[in-house]
């Protein structure tokens, strides 16, 4: 018995399972990154807590003005603010180079004296 030969292979299905496939992982995808596809977790009594809190991001521009989620604030303003945000919140501070040092100051202190404690100061490389 003779082995035929084969002169090309037909791709065209394999294609279409490929798109089908994408076409699935891509609406998946984009319905679990929006929280749509609801999901009833387990209990479990050893579980450990996942840190929900989101970062805050507090900006110092060249000439002192401080913005605060994006709103321009005062420094007494901004210590009321803080007040309402849980003390594990992820800070980072923003300053300008050119920005004063006390202004700088000011804000660490108002962070300090309500007790945060995850503050971060970000720099360029």
């Amino acid at each position: 018995m003779k082995i035929k030969k084969f002169d090309s292979i037909n791709v065209i299905p394999f294609i279409d399972v490929l798109l089908v496939l994408l076409a699935i992982i891509l609406m998946t995808s984009t319905f679990i990154t929006k929280g749509i596809i609801p999901v009833n977790l387990p209990h479990a009594s050893n579980a450990n807590s996942i840190n929900t809190h989101k970062q805050v991001n507090i900006i110092v521009k060249k000439s002192n003005q401080i913005y605060f989620k994006k709103q321009r604030v005062s420094i007494k303003t901004l210590k009321i603010e803080l007040l309402k945000l849980n003390r594990k919140t992820p800070i980072n501070i923003k300053s300008d180079k050119q920005a004063t040092f006390d202004t700088f100051v000011q804000i660490l202190d108002a962070l300090k004296s309500n007790n945060f404690e995850n503050i971060s100061i970000l720099t360029k490389k």
